[in-house]
């Protein structure tokens, strides 16, 4: 029988907790609604017992990691005894609602537990009251009231008491207008704090037989609350005299108040306090490093410069292929590293600084370590980036740790790559630190200290955007170039590349230096290595041509792209696109050969055709520069043939932009059109708008031209047009031989050859 109560006591214990929730969420919306600033919360507070609350403030909570990050205590558990006593005293109070004293009871019983829930249901059924049944009794009990304002306090909303003291007010004038009168003939008078205090100390207050709510609402804030034990009946409410006498009398006895933060209140202050560390230490560390940089301080030993000569393969002349000129030019510093005294002899210096000047890839840094290395002296690099950095100062500075250590290494070479990033032109609009390394760079070669033992070495692509003060004689007198390999230069740098690399009979350098005009040494080597590479992942024994000639397709027009997906008809119209370039480039007089054909994507391109000249071009003709115009529309007008004037496609853009680039140049440069040969800038402010009239007239003259006379010749072998589109959508990619055969008809691949192809081929081992 005793569990079967227990277990209607737990149940319903649960049902009042969820009636709870519901109800606490309702206050909590109410309690945001009028939630009152300190500023009004001290406002509503009496004159006497403001002063009274302010003075007896004797504790403030402090934000600390110990209050932030502590743990809570575990509640305990209610024990079944009280469970079941909390459980009747609900139903009687259920049972008869108008019952102030069984309402009370179980207000008080709620009140000792001290657990939340057991506040919020006293909290849930005084509000129930108030919303549903205002006339009943238990309104106007001052014990219930306080009872209720215990609750506020207890679960942290003391903001809404002041708005509860309002609500029961008005609740007791509508529906209990005899207490209301009651409770407001009681009311003290509080004209001030010097009368409520000279009457106090003159007679005695009488205690008002029904305390109001203000009083009670004051009473909870700043007095003991509630006795938690039932059978002691609460002490009344003192007024605003007892207070004040209070006051007077113990004046080592303050009220005890403490101010409740709101919840969450210290995670602001928490950001805070991070975010003004944060800066501040990030201002501190910048200041400290620079103090370190500057000062050297907390350093062991001497101080260590940056640059050290530089060691590792030894390089030769022998090692430099393709430069012959270049390489002349600096013999005359290695002698006189070897032997200073021979040039000396008869009053001649030698040239303090060479300027190698060229193309990327051609070998200026690999001179310059030849240069080290048949003189046998140090070699110290530096790049033209490696001397400024964030502060001011640091380039200057670098540059002079620079030239020290050279002296002390003399005799000595010093080569600076990219001289362009530390020494262009100078500008009144610069700022005073990016003119601050340069100047240091200046002194350095030609100041007031001579440097007869260390020679400077530079190299740039761009010798036109250096200060005029920098290549002045006596600082760089010799200025080399270093241009791209001719035929032969190419041929002995793929024989040195080739050294080392297992290559088959039909690989003949000299044919791969006649196919790669343009190439620089950088370009040959990759090449090789591109084809031993591909060799090696198709498991052959040797490299052949094929692979070679892989390896410059690549390099020329890029990887191939076969796993992109392509629509058969995109692919016919890239192929007559392609097609209209190669029949044009065939049948035109003046153009570059064909080398090769394809409308598989490569890169960022659909197709590609390539166009490689027989030998080198040191000067191209205006008869070169028109076929070369019509070579580049010929995409567009067989696709404007193929497919009318409404169905060309931008893949052409770049055509025309090759096209209009070259028109330009022929117009503005080297005067091959009807203005005459006159140079114009456009930049040119004093250039009229009629003559840039002009310029635009011949611009799109000679692109039209073009156009036209790609349009006649396409139109006369449209039969051939198609013949090669489709072989190139059958084979994707073909050579100028095999153009040749398709345009005639004739089979490019017999059976015969396939097989052989395929014979030739080295079986993988098992």
């Amino acid at each position: 029988m005793m569990r079967e109560e227990q277990e209607i006591a737990r149940s319903r214990v649960i049902t009042a907790f969820a009636q709870t929730t519901t109800m606490l969420a309702v206050r909590v919306a109410r309690a945001a609604a009028s939630h009152p600033p300190p500023s009004i919360f001290l406002r509503q507070i009496r004159p006497v017992h403001r002063s009274l609350v302010l003075r007896s403030v004797v504790h403030h909570r402090q934000l600390s990691l110990g209050s932030i990050f502590a743990r809570p205590r575990p509640t305990p558990a209610p024990t079944p005894h009280l469970v079941a006593h909390i459980t009747r005293l609900e139903a009687e109070a259920n049972v008869h609602p108008h019952d102030v004293a069984k309402q009370v009871a179980l207000y008080k019983a709620l009140a000792d537990t001290k657990y939340k829930s057991s506040y919020e249901l006293i909290i849930s059924r005084w509000e129930r009251m108030c919303e549903f049944d205002p006339s009943s009794p238990l309104l106007a009990s001052p014990e219930a009231f306080e009872l209720y304002l215990t609750a506020l306090v207890k679960t942290g909303q003391q903001s809404t008491v002041f708005s509860a003291v309002r609500r029961r007010d008005s609740l007791l004038a509508a529906h209990h207008p005899a207490t209301a009168t009651e409770t407001k003939q009681d009311a003290p008078d509080t004209t001030g704090e010097a009368t409520i205090g000279s009457s106090a100390d003159s007679q005695p207050s009488s205690t008002p037989s029904v305390p109001t709510s203000q009083n009670i609402a004051e009473s909870v804030l700043a007095g003991p609350l509630v006795s938690p034990t039932p059978t002691t009946p609460p002490p009344p409410a003192p007024d605003a005299s007892r207070l004040a006498a209070a006051s007077a009398a113990h004046p080592n006895e303050p009220i005890q108040v403490s101010i409740v933060e709101r919840r969450g209140s210290w995670i602001p202050r928490l950001v805070r306090f991070f975010a003004v560390m944060i800066v501040s230490s990030f201002f501190f560390l910048v200041i400290l490093s620079v103090f370190f940089e500057n000062s050297g301080f907390m350093k062991a030993g001497p101080r260590q410069t940056q640059f050290e000569p530089s060691e590792g393969k030894a390089v030769k002349f022998s090692d430099v292929h393709g430069v012959d000129e270049a390489k002349e030019e600096l013999q005359d510093i290695v002698q006189f590293l070897k032997d200073p005294a021979a040039f000396s002899s008869l009053g001649g210096k030698l040239p303090k600084g060479v300027l190698l000047t060229g193309p990327p890839g051609t070998g200026k840094t690999m001179l310059a370590r030849a240069v080290a290395g048949e003189a046998g002296v140090p070699f110290f690099f530096a790049s033209g980036s490696d001397f400024e950095e964030m502060f001011v100062g640091v380039g200057a500075k670098r540059v002079r740790e620079l030239f020290a250590a050279a002296r002390k290494k003399e005799p000595a070479i010093i080569f600076i790559d990219e001289l362009d990033a530390v020494g262009g032109k100078r500008s009144s609009r610069d700022q005073q630190y990016m003119k601050q390394t340069l100047n240091q760079l200046l002194v350095e070669m030609d100041g007031f200290q001579q440097n007869e033992a260390v020679i400077v070495i530079a190299a740039t692509n761009f010798p036109e955007s250096l200060d005029q003060a920098l290549v002045r004689p006596g600082r760089f007198d010799r200025i080399v170039a270093v241009p791209l390999p001719d035929i032969r230069g190419r041929a002995q740098i793929l024989q040195h590349h080739m050294q080392n690399v297992t290559t088959g009979k039909d690989v003949d350098p000299k044919v791969l230096a006649r196919g790669t005009p343009g190439f620089s040494g950088a370009d040959l080597q990759n090449m090789v290595n591109q084809a031993a590479i591909q060799a090696s992942k198709e498991k052959a024994r040797e490299v052949t041509l094929k692979h070679f000639e892989w390896a410059k397709d690549r390099i020329l027009m890029g990887a191939e792209r076969k796993s992109q997906y392509q629509d058969q008809k995109v692919k016919l119209a890239t192929a007559y696109h392609e097609g209209g370039h190669a029949l044009v480039a065939l049948y035109t007089d003046g153009a570059m050969p064909l080398h090769k054909v394809t409308c598989v994507p490569r890169g960022h391109a659909l197709g590609y055709t390539s166009l490689l000249p027989e030998n080198d071009r040191t000067s191209v003709s205006l008869k070169e520069y028109l076929a070369g115009i019509d070579v580049s529309m010929g995409g567009r007008v067989a696709e404007e043939l193929i497919y009318g004037a409404e169905n060309v496609t931008s893949g052409a853009s770049s055509d025309i932009k090759n096209a209009t680039r070259t028109a330009q140049a022929m117009v503005k440069q080297w005067g091959f059109s009807k203005l005459g040969p006159v140079y114009y800038d456009t930049r040119d402010e004093s250039l009229s708008s009629k003559r840039r009239e002009e310029i635009e007239e011949e611009v799109t003259r000679i692109v039209r031209e073009g156009e036209a006379r790609a349009l006649a010749l396409l139109s006369s072998r449209i039969d051939e047009l198609h013949r090669l589109a489709h072989a190139l959508v059958e084979h994707e990619t073909l050579d100028s031989e095999e153009v040749k055969k398709v345009i005639k008809g004739e089979p490019i691949r017999n059976i015969s050859e396939v097989l052989e192809e395929e014979l030739s081929k080295p079986k993988e081992q098992p």
